[in-house]
């Protein structure tokens, strides 16, 4: 299996050209690949929690989904372990909606000859992306003010699986009566 291609090639937000139709014919990319994230709302989703923890994204940027992935795994892992499954509920409000393309190019001996032409080439889909704006949450995690200390360790745990800088918000939720 070929090894991906490092990140940096896709973190610039740019205008995609994904189209998906129900008509094979009109779509511009014919498949896409199938999305890594496995669940976006895990925990406990009845319950009122009195707080609310936002994880939000500095900058503007395309996270990869094994990326998103990964975060929503160990973020939840942790969450699970310390504090059980009924204490919290997480949600990720990032969906990777773009398609990521790559031209493979060969290298090596007689590469030259294969590559002729090859300018502005399309490309094969290869993964998946979400874009993510500036001060857009990324993750939300809602719990009790006595689980918070572990729930920001979480928290700060799956921004260190995300390609960018990242900031904890805390706020009081609004309990309807």
């Amino acid at each position: 299996m070929a090894k991906l291609r490092k990140f940096v090639a896709y973190r610039r937000l740019e205008r995609s050209y994904t189209r998906r139709s129900k008509f094979r014919k009109k779509s511009y990319v014919r498949s896409g690949p199938v999305n890594k994230v496995i669940r976006f709302h895990m925990g406990n989703q009845l319950k009122p929690f009195s707080h609310v923890l936002k994880l939000i994204s500095k900058g503007d940027l395309q996270i990869r989904h094994n990326a998103i992935e990964a975060a929503r795994q160990t973020c939840n892992r942790l969450l699970e372990a310390s504090i059980g499954k009924t204490q919290y509920y997480l949600i990720v409000r990032m969906y990777p909606h773009h398609i990521l393309r790559e031209n493979p190019l060969a290298s090596g001996a007689g590469a030259d000859r294969m590559s002729t032409g090859m300018a502005r080439s399309f490309g094969k889909a290869i993964g998946l992306a979400a874009q993510v704006h500036k001060n857009h949450p990324m993750f939300e995690l809602r719990t009790d003010a006595n689980q918070l200390k572990t729930a920001k360790i979480a928290l700060k745990r799956a921004a260190s699986k995300l390609p960018c800088k990242t900031q904890i918000l805390i706020e009081e939720a609004v309990v309807k009566a």
